[in-house]
């Protein structure tokens, strides 16, 4: 009777093992799909704009910024918040270096950490829309 438990534990934990695994990985697709737009950098009108992202179908990776532009150049990124648990491991300061350095959202994410680091290039990419406008 002893073992016929242990089976029905096992079982129940494989069962919520597997649940939560199925839910990890649509997550994991759906960060790694998200889409950049080529923005043009060319354009962008000065200011501080303030871009979020929703961070997705369980809102793991939700994140905010203030982008800078002066003289139609990006100039400084600002992340104002993250409710992303891998943050730590992002090095968004890293991150936001190569935008301004490349003037572009087309840049390697950090080893990783791409998830996060496409989390917040969308950020970016909501900021610059609206400089664009």
């Amino acid at each position: 009777m002893g073992w016929a438990i242990a089976l029905i534990v096992v079982a129940a934990l494989a069962i919520a093992g597997w649940a939560g695994w199925s839910k990890l990985a649509k997550e994991h697709q759906e960060a790694r799909a998200v889409p950049l737009a080529a923005l043009d950098f060319g354009k962008l009108k000065d200011g501080v704009y303030h871009g979020a992202y929703a961070g997705g179908m369980y809102k793991w990776r939700a994140n905010e910024c203030d982008v800078t532009v002066e003289g139609g150049k990006v100039t400084r990124i600002t992340l104002a918040s993250s409710q992303d648990p891998g943050a730590k491991n992002a090095n968004a300061d890293l991150l936001c270096e190569r935008v301004i350095q490349a003037q572009s959202l087309q840049v390697d994410t950090v080893s990783g950490a791409t998830l996060t680091g496409k989390a917040y290039l969308k950020a970016m990419e909501n900021a610059l829309v609206q400089a664009q406008a």
